[in-house]
């Protein structure tokens, strides 16, 4: 069988055996092979710096957002099951497990609750809230993790009762970001996506609310320190922006030069630990990060390739997606977030081997949608299709139009997402026909990248041309013939 088959994009029949026995063989020749070094580098920085003070909520600790490790924290994990089934709620639960373990900290234990809805005071209900504090106590746990975004009073109750940290899933996201970002504009983004989300729960941290004398003698109150910190927060934010919209006007004219050329930009997008590194280090042959953990990679990667017909195209690695993504992060990394709503093509990397890699893509989808991208072209790359089960790859290559099943690691199925990939590049709308001197290989060379060649012939004068070119290019092969 041939890779076209695991797609259903050409809507061939899918033979299960032959794909499980094509997996197999793809497994065992990787395994006979050197495996690549990727990203060493990245990783021995990544495990260079360390935090020690854990995941304080200190002002000083909020406004830095700088790349580092924290120290391993023990913690038990609490979520309230209000929708979905069971199977649902544990795999919402095990997500929040692996979150925890990449921002650094040791899951003790793992608490869930059947509520109709959160409870508006303490999140879970009384009982249950006994139960968690019988759990620190007996695990020696400094810290609740709660599987929702909880309101500052939410968060101050809870703390009371169960006397230890409480933090809730959009404060773990967010010091992940923290730990991982590496550029000045992902650190600057996740800086205010923090600054956001702190700004209404200044109350819940700290004890130092007493009001500083003012005047003489103390005539009348001065500023409260919450009201000092909450005006250098936003003093601090306003400063962020500015710097993020002068960051963001140099992405826009590296963008906006590649559309001038007419070079078509794929973006891979997808759930987070999905594969999208793995992914453009396979299609493009870079050293970008690939680890087995959640955001790894954060900054966007913009890596160009050709095409076999010699057109050149852009492949974006961006930010990987999760449930509930914090609109704080959504917000802050807006201009990152346009390379996928700014593309001509999107591949949308599904993990196979996932519980529930139904519940990822609609997940995905739904942020793609909040940013503007849902119009855009879309292919589905079902990745570790190496590990996967057959009967889940074979559900979502019936559900899913326009899928391929794929592993970007050993390789399976690669070259023909790639064929799906350029079949779906836009094409150029200007036709011409001309002959270019031998003395001008440089616009021959442009039609070759950037158009789509439908004729090539070489004659004494020249070489004749019949393509498909973007309009700029066409007008610069028509000052050539005006002038010749």
């Amino acid at each position: 069988m041939s890779d076209k088959e695991i797609g259903n994009g050409e809507g061939l029949e899918i033979d299960i055996n032959t794909l499980i026995r094509e997996n197999a063989q793809a497994v065992a020749d990787y395994e006979l092979a050197d495996s690549p070094q990727i990203g060493n580098q990245d990783r021995q920085d990544r495990q260079a710096l360390r935090r020690v003070s854990g995941l304080s909520t200190e002002l000083q600790d909020v406004s830095d957002a700088e790349y580092r490790q924290l120290r391993l924290e023990k913690v038990v994990l609490v979520g309230v099951w209000t929708e979905g089934t069971s199977k649902d709620a544990d795999n919402s639960l095990k997500e929040l497990a692996a979150l925890a373990e990449t921002a650094g900290s040791q899951v003790m234990e793992a608490l869930i609750q059947r509520r109709d809805k959160p409870d508006a005071a303490t999140f879970i209900g009384s009982g249950k809230v006994a139960e968690v504090r019988q759990a620190v106590v007996a695990t020696g746990a400094d810290t609740v993790v709660c599987d929702g975004e909880l309101s500052p009073a939410q968060l101050r109750t809870l703390e009371q009762k169960v006397k230890v940290k409480v933090i809730d899933r959009t404060a773990l996201i967010l010091d992940i970001f923290a730990q991982h970002a590496k550029s000045r504009e992902g650190k600057a983004q996740v800086e205010l996506a923090q600054m956001s989300y702190m700004l209404p729960r200044l109350r819940g941290w700290g004890e130092s609310l007493s009001r500083q004398a003012g005047g003489i003698g103390g005539r009348g109150p001065g500023e409260t320190k919450i009201e000092t910190d909450r005006r250098r927060i936003n003093d601090k934010m306003a400063k962020l922006r500015r710097e993020i919209k002068d960051m963001k006007t140099s992405r826009d004219t590296k963008r906006n030069e590649r559309r001038r050329k007419n070079i078509p930009s794929v973006a891979i997008a997808g759930y987070t630990n999905a594969g999208k590194s793995s992914l453009l280090n396979r299609l493009t042959g870079s050293d970008v990060l690939v680890e087995n953990a959640l955001f790894a990679t954060l900054d966007p990667t913009v890596r160009k390739t050709q095409s076999d017909d010699g057109r050149i195209y852009t492949f974006t690695d961006t930010v990987g997606f999760v449930r509930h993504l914090p609109h704080q992060l959504v917000e802050a990394f807006k201009s990152t977030l346009e390379e996928v709503s700014q593309s001509d093509l999107i591949v949308h990397v599904v993990d196979g081997a996932h519980p529930d890699p139904f519940e990822q893509i609609r997940a995905v989808r739904g942020v793609i949608n909040e940013i503007g991208g849902g119009e855009i072209m879309e292919i589905i790359a079902i990745n570790k299709a190496d590990i996967a089960a057959p009967e889940v790859l074979m559900e979502l290559l019936r559900k899913e139009s326009n899928a391929y099943a794929i592993s970007a690691r050993t390789g399976y199925g690669v070259q023909a997402l790639i064929k799906a990939i350029e079949s779906h590049l836009p094409k150029p709308k200007v036709e011409i026909q001309a002959v270019i001197p031998f003395g001008r290989g440089d616009l021959v060379s442009l039609i070759h990248e950037q158009g789509e060649i439908i004729s090539e012939e070489y004659l004494p004068e020249g070489t004749k041309i019949h393509a498909m070119v973007g309009g700029a290019l066409a007008r610069k092969i028509e000052l050539l013939e005006v002038n010749s």
